[in-house]
């Protein structure tokens, strides 16, 4: 692989019944033995990197993460019709039910990741390895720890906090505790892992890709931008300014494998060709994205099988000689994409996504897509900053950042002068456009005014069946039927 590799870890078996080359039908990876742990630095660093596995399931970025852009109301599922991705559709049109795959992945996909964390943390203070790999294993270990329950948080609300390896003596049916403790203990760990990792620029070969100080403290600035914490946001977002990041001359060199993990890139999870693995299985290292996105019929891409197509209102959001519209949808009478010219007949909507799309020219197949998912961008940190800046009523030095993101996309800077609610719709307005199909839009919905901003937007749109419950998902019931002491979220 090109960057850290990520694997399965040998000394650790996950435990995987398969009845179908379908992902949706196999059991949950979420039970490990622990019988054999680290001893050696080698081995820490190899569970360290089988603990950033996880997030390149279809549980998590490799779909489901991805989708929640369609939740939120920037696309449509589109795909081959009927049934195909009727979990997404249900989610979209909120009429979840407790039994939806498509929550379940989204509550199991962080836990094989917790578990992991939890035995580096247990093992690793006690391991006679040289100190500066067990300090930034350590690192690592707090940083994904606190990235698995900051997804599972803000779609579930209350979950079980599991700080340490669970054995026979302990409780192996815990009660989900109040979000407030994950926070809680979300924050502790990014602290804890800011005074652990190495800078970036730190890491090199192999190790590039790597959780980083810059990594760990724009997720803690994303975790105080969501509990409303906004003098947290300006100090942290100020320091990762002081850091070096900088924006991309060009908006596409985000969604580049030719350029990944650049200066722009605090977090990325990292993919590659799929090494000889079935691309449906867990193993696999190639990104689903190109082929799940790729226009139907089109022979763009490999697969190509038209999920994820933008709506015509969210296309209509652009402003004109916005340069991030053509980098990020296909339309008629757009550019060519790889000399091949778009129909508007290959999309239900007459759009598909480009930016994360790899032509055959570069990939030949669709199991070898080898681009990266961006989880933060230096742009959302310039943004959460602008965000942060006007909501404690410094509105004229909230530009700035904001200008920062404008011009990068050819646009002029923001009309000075705005109230604080217009500045706050012109900022959401920018992160909703530069994040597009990033998987950031549902958490920005939810967020703002305690959700009622996301549920206004649903509505307007003409999802009115949507209301307070929807913000977050059901317990998935047969999660219930296992653990009889996890309670359901109210309305399901």
């Amino acid at each position: 692989m090109k960057k850290i590799k990520i694997m399965l870890v040998l000394f650790i078996v996950i435990s995987m019944t398969n009845c179908s080359e379908d992902f949706l039908e196999k059991m949950p990876l979420d039970t490990i033995n622990t019988e054999n742990y680290p001893a050696t630095a080698e081995e820490l660093v190899t569970l360290v990197n089988g603990a950033y596995q996880p997030l390149q399931w279809p549980k998590l970025y490799n779909l489901r993460m991805w989708t929640s852009d369609i939740m939120a109301g920037n696309s449509i599922v589109g795909a081959g019709g009927g049934s195909d991705g009727i979990e997404t559709q249900d989610m979209a049109n909120f009429v979840t039910s407790t039994d939806n795959a498509g929550v379940l992945d989204l509550w199991r996909g962080p836990w094989p990741g917790i578990l992991m964390a939890n035995i580096i943390l247990d093992v690793a203070p006690s391991l006679e390895i040289e100190e500066s790999i067990k300090n930034r294993s350590m690192g690592e270990a707090y940083f994904l720890r606190a990235h698995y329950y900051f997804i599972l948080t803000r779609y579930f609300g209350d979950v079980p906090l599991i700080i340490k390896p669970q054995s026979s003596d302990d409780n192996l049916f815990p009660e989900r505790v109040s979000k407030d403790l994950v926070y809680d203990q979300i924050i502790s760990d990014l602290e804890k892992a800011i005074g652990l990792l190495p800078v970036k620029g730190a890491y090199a070969g192999f190790d590039i890709g790597r959780a980083s100080k810059g990594a760990a403290m724009g997720i803690l600035a994303k975790v105080h931008l969501t509990l409303g914490n906004l003098n947290e946001v300006v100090l942290l977002t100020s320091q990762i300014e002081g850091l070096g990041y900088s924006l991309n001359q060009n908006y596409s060199d985000n969604f580049n494998p030719l350029t990944e993990n650049s200066n722009e890139s605090l977090f990325e999870v990292q993919y590659a060709s799929d090494g000889g693995y079935s691309f449906w299985s867990n193993e696999n290292q190639a990104s689903w994205l190109s082929p799940f996105m790729g226009p139907r019929g089109s022979g763009f891409v490999g697969g190509a099988y038209g999920w994820n197509q933008p709506t015509q209102e969210f296309v209509n959001s652009y402003e004109p000689n916005d340069l991030r519209k053509d980098a990020t949808i296909l339309y008629a009478g757009g550019p060519d994409f790889d000399g091949k010219t778009y129909k508007a007949s290959y999309s239900l909507t007459g759009y598909n996504v480009k930016k994360f799309l790899i032509p055959l020219s570069m990939s030949s197949s669709y199991d070898n897509s080898p681009l990266n998912f961006p989880v933060l961008r230096f742009a959302d940190v310039l943004l959460m900053k602008a965000e942060a800046l006007n909501e404690i009523g410094q509105g004229s030095q909230a530009e700035i950042p904001l200008n920062q993101v404008r011009n990068r996309a050819g646009l002029p800077n923001i009309a000075s002068g705005k109230d604080q609610a217009s500045l706050r719709a012109a900022i959401l307005h920018e992160r909703r456009i530069e994040l597009a199909f990033e998987g950031q839009r549902w958490f920005d919905l939810i967020r703002v005014n305690n959700g009622q901003y996301g549920l206004d937007f649903i509505h307007s749109i003409g999802k009115t069946n949507a209301s307070q419950k929807h913000l977050l998902f059901p317990v998935p019931q047969i999660e219930r039927d296992r653990n009889p002491k996890l309670t359901q979220n109210p309305g399901y």
